[in-house]
């Protein structure tokens, strides 16, 4: 394991986009989650500076750029600074 990649529910885990990192493993392993668009089933997808997750949230879809892998899961300021928030894009009309 190199310094500059983690486990993506590991990774999860610090960013506190997840209670906990079992419940972070449950959704990779369900295949919720996307690395730089690609569905992923693995916990152990590893993700570094520069890789888009695609997160389900309760409410809403999250698209983040990982900034940093961390060292630990710490205070919520802290886990802010692992990630930024891509914006949604507006949805185009569909021509019929």
């Amino acid at each position: 394991m190199t310094d500059d990649a983690i486990r993506l529910d590991k990774w999860l885990w610090y960013a506190r986009l997840f209670t906990s990192r079992s419940k972070a493993t449950r959704l990779c392993r369900e295949g919720r989650i996307r690395v730089d668009g690609r569905v992923t089933r693995k916990a152990d997808h590893r993700v570094a500076p520069g890789s888009v997750l695609t997160v389900p949230m309760p409410r809403e879809i999250r698209v983040v750029r990982v900034l940093a892998v961390g060292t630990r899961r710490g205070p919520p300021d802290e886990a802010r600074r692992l990630y930024e928030t891509i914006p949604p894009r507006p949805l185009q009309a569909v021509a019929r």
